[in-house]
């Protein structure tokens, strides 16, 4: 990493990435998350730097809390999430706005505006206007990059933890950083006894409420004065208030305009508005999702259209920002015609044998967040909820409750081995101790799939993928009070399904886990596996291989002369196919077809 610390070096990097490289030089010794996506590459960056340290955590909260402590410990540290990760962590982070700091201490937010790959598409501005804590908003990855090490500043300056809110472009989209050298540290390690200070009693927290409130009277003024929170002046016949990657966008559509942007977007510079909005003869609020910076300036009686013209629902970009406010039809570019790719399980997916079961069983199935979530689609169509990471457990547990004995044997919960240690621990305890009789699956595929392959608890590796203590899931599972735990192989087809007529019935709770590496891990790749085939003679194109919903099989349609010159019935439609490179030799279809027509290919 020598490289990386010579003066004055730019480079081209991600927010994601310039946010560790900003924690870098921050001096943060301490780093914890839960992988989720726009914010996974931040840590997995971090950890290639020398003399830190960084972990996956079980879940947001832990994350949080660990950092916590490590500030505590008088060392600068960091804690990241995504946006939804924020809801899990929200009770440590409330309490350490009340505590304080001593070590810079740092919650990277990253929120999903589109909800490219998130269950929700909350605003997290929000959670610093409630908790109380600083939060602030680059608009690229320069910004990511120096706002991170001010972040720290910031927290020891004001004892507070601070938020950094990114959104999807700014975490992943690259653009021009100048590297810095690494900052020394703030404090020497070490932990202080402080009562009043460290611990949450009522007593003491009433008074550390006080601190919180003039704290933020500090931040207020800090607001007004600091040059992330500026005005560039332009035209002044439209003025538009802005932040974050929506800045960018306002810039490319109204570049003669002028700007407030805003850096810090929680507090907010009062005098700042009113200087603005004295200056310029319209004022526009462009921001994505929800209208908080709309709502304070117009609590300022500053007269300003925000959600009126900006779509309050997805990301922005320069031609939806220069529309909404002129009016103007601007012409689209119809995009690039492209075969039809439905999202779907990957070929050779361990679980694509488990839900085509449960579609036989005809149950009830409560999701989870996981890759697995898309068997919620055609044509598995065997999912009927997914709520939050956890949730599956509870949800069934509770359609238990509510339908009674009617409901016996017919609800089941799924959730992966990594949301299963997130917070699915406390569902299943919760089954055993108030008498429930969920059958709850467990996918372990050896890996945390849905964000890139990460390590989790379960995987016996950290996140540097040095090995680790491998949690014991049957084990787990047993000591919670679950007296009956099996584990199969899902691509067995038919053991599988045995199994699940058997456990469903089952007047008790029981546990399945579902034993099969994840078919993109490499060195499940790198193992020589059988590559199957349609034997065209064999073949009725009765398609019930089809019905696995397998990327690699394909079908091919028959006119009535191709059914003739194939030797077919006139009214075969057509027959399977499958793809010798998208084939894994999961060995899902050939017990599918009553007429064995396929069969593992020799050559």
């Amino acid at each position: 990493m020598s490289v990386l610390t010579k003066k004055e070096e730019i480079r081209l990097l991600s927010g994601n990435e310039a946010i560790a490289r900003g924690a870098f030089e921050a001096g943060v010794k301490v780093a914890s998350a839960y992988p989720g996506t726009p914010s996974t590459e931040i840590l997995e960056n971090f950890v290639r730097y020398e003399g830190v340290y960084g972990e996956w955590a079980p879940n947001e909260k832990v994350a949080v809390e660990v950092a916590i402590g490590a500030s505590m410990g008088g060392v600068r540290a960091l804690a990241t999430m995504k946006h939804v990760g924020v809801n899990v962590a929200a009770d440590p982070i409330f309490t350490a706005s009340y505590t304080g700091v001593r070590g810079g201490l740092v919650i990277v937010t990253a929120d999903d505006p589109e909800l490219h790959s998130s269950q929700n598409e909350q605003d997290n501005r929000h959670y610093a206007v409630a908790a109380k804590i600083p939060m602030l908003e680059p608009s690229d990855s320069f910004e990511a990059k120096e706002f991170t090490r001010l972040a720290f500043e910031l927290s020891e300056k004001y004892d507070t933890p601070v938020f950094l809110r990114t959104t999807t472009r700014i975490s992943h989209a690259k653009g021009v950083v100048r590297l810095g050298e690494p900052a020394g540290p703030a404090f020497l390690p070490g932990f202080t006894p402080d009562a009043a200070k460290w611990v949450m009693l009522p007593v003491n927290a009433k008074r550390r409420h006080v601190v919180v409130e003039e704290r933020m009277k500090a931040l207020r003024e800090f607001a007004e004065t600091w040059d992330g929170n500026r005005i560039e002046w332009g035209d002044r016949s439209l003025g538009i208030v802005t932040s974050g990657v929506s800045y960018q966008y306002v810039k490319e559509a109204f570049p003669d305009a002028s700007v407030l942007k805003i850096g810090l977007a929680w507090p907010l510079p009062e005098r700042l508005f009113r200087e603005f909005a004295a200056g310029v003869s319209r004022v526009v609020v462009v921001e994505e999702l929800d209208p908080h910076l709309e709502t304070h300036v117009k609590a300022l009686g500053i007269p300003a259209q925000g959600k009126e013209l900006i779509p309050i629902v997805g990301e922005l970009d320069p031609r939806i920002v220069r529309q909404a406010i002129t009016g103007e039809a601007i012409p689209v570019r119809a995009p690039e015609a492209v075969p039809p790719r439905p999202p779907n399980l990957c070929p050779g997916c361990p679980h694509r044998g488990l839900f085509f079961a449960l579609k036989k069983l005809k149950v009830t199935v409560t999701g989870d967040i996981g890759c697995y979530t898309l068997a919620t689609l055609p044509p598995l169509g065997a999912m009927d909820s997914c709520i939050c990471m956890g949730a599956s457990i509870g949800n069934a547990h509770g359609m238990e409750k509510a339908l009674g004995p009617a409901g016996a044997g017919k609800v089941v919960a799924v959730i992966g081995d990594s949301t299963f240690l997130h917070s699915g621990v406390t569902g299943l305890m919760n089954v055993v101790y108030n008498r429930g009789v969920s059958t709850v699956i467990l996918l372990d595929n050896d890996i945390t799939a849905m964000t890139g392959a990460q390590q989790n608890p379960a995987t016996g590796k950290t996140l540097r993928g040095e090995p680790a203590r491998r949690t014991d899931l049957p084990a787990l599972c047993r000591a919670l009070g679950v007296e009956h735990v099996y584990t199969v192989n899902p691509h067995d087809m038919k053991q599988t399904e045995s199994l699940l007529r058997r456990e469903v019935a089952r007047p008790e709770p029981s546990v399945i886990i579902t034993k099969a590496p994840c078919a993109l891990l490499p060195e499940h790749r790198r193992q020589k596996r059988p590559v199957y085939e349609v034997i065209p003679e064999l073949c009725t194109g009765c398609k019930a291989c089809s019905r696995l919903g397998c990327p690699a099989i394909e079908w091919v349609p028959f006119t009535p002369s191709d059914a003739a010159a194939a030797g077919k019935k006139p009214t075969q439609k057509g027959m399977a196919r499958i793809s010798p490179l998208l084939c894994d030799g999961c060995n899902q279809c050939p017990p599918l077809c009553k007429f064995q027509a396929i069969l593992e290919k020799k050559s």
